[in-house]
């Protein structure tokens, strides 16, 4: 695992899309994307967005995978995950939207759209690299804390802490839905690259747990310390609990230069 400190939220949403920008161009035009929603990634989007228009990156034959949506909520909703999709990754990136999945939260039938979901990113190829954000209480996706470490995409139902996060995008609690449809820790586990960028001192118990805490079910995103390339990104306020802080500001300061994440 590497973890990256950044002296804020910009240039961690720099270094993230540096990260899927290198992967992208390893992997070429038809790059596997794992998309995230929430407020973690933005400012990685809104950086690969630049990249886009100053023609340093192509995402336009790029296939992308959300990881998971709200259930019980009307197609077409504002604050449905197809939309957020829709507007942060889709139109910025250039993406073209018949290759833009969701998990289908509108499904009549959940369990078949959970298996439809795990069917059609192993039609894809898999997932190149899966940018992640985290919640206050270590959820990744929307795998809620006591999860299994080797699930598939399936139906969940949201903690407390997890609605009240989420009320400030509705206008009452009661308007949150309770539960979501979301890829598992497993199917995460498969993506070939992972990148996970946490900002704010909300985030610094949940990013101290996953970095450095033991693997554990109650902690979800430490499942990541399993994984062969996963890079965990932060701003000093989410760095702020980290026990090795100054060596990880260190090892990434002596990496050679080709081993960095340039702020292109």
């Amino acid at each position: 695992m590497d973890v990256i400190i950044c002296p804020d939220e910009d240039q961690a949403g720099a270094r993230t899309a540096a990260k899927v920008a290198q992967v992208a161009r390893q992997v070429g035009p038809r790059v596997a994307i794992g998309v995230a929603t929430g407020s973690s990634p933005l400012k990685a989007y809104a950086a690969l967005a630049d990249l886009i228009r100053s023609g340093r990156l192509d995402l336009g034959q790029a296939s992308a995978f959300a990881l998971d949506e709200y259930v019980g909520l009307p197609w077409g909703h504002p604050q449905s995950y197809h939309e957020a999709i829709r507007q942060t990754v889709t139109e910025p990136l250039g993406l073209d939207p018949a290759r833009v999945h969701v998990p289908n939260g509108f499904a009549g039938d959940l369990a078949q759209a959970a298996r439809d979901y795990e069917h059609a990113i192993a039609d894809a190829g898999g997932v190149d690299i899966q940018i992640l954000g985290v919640g206050s209480n270590g959820h990744v996706g929307f795998n809620e804390p006591t999860s299994s470490l080797s699930s598939r995409t399936r139906i969940k139902t949201l903690t407390e802490q997890t609605r009240l996060d989420n009320q400030r995008f509705f206008e009452s609690l009661d308007q949150v839905p309770r539960h979501c449809l979301t890829q598992g820790l497993g199917t995460i586990m498969d993506a070939r690259h992972v990148v996970l960028v946490a900002c704010g001192a909300p985030k610094a118990r949940a990013i101290r747990a996953i970095v450095e805490g033991p693997i554990t079910a109650l902690w979800p995103g430490s499942v990541l310390q399993l994984h062969r390339r996963a890079t965990i990104v932060v701003d000093e306020a989410a760095a702020s609990e980290l026990e090795l802080a100054d060596y990880y500001r260190k090892m990434y300061a002596d990496l050679p230069e080709w081993q960095r994440l340039p702020l292109d």
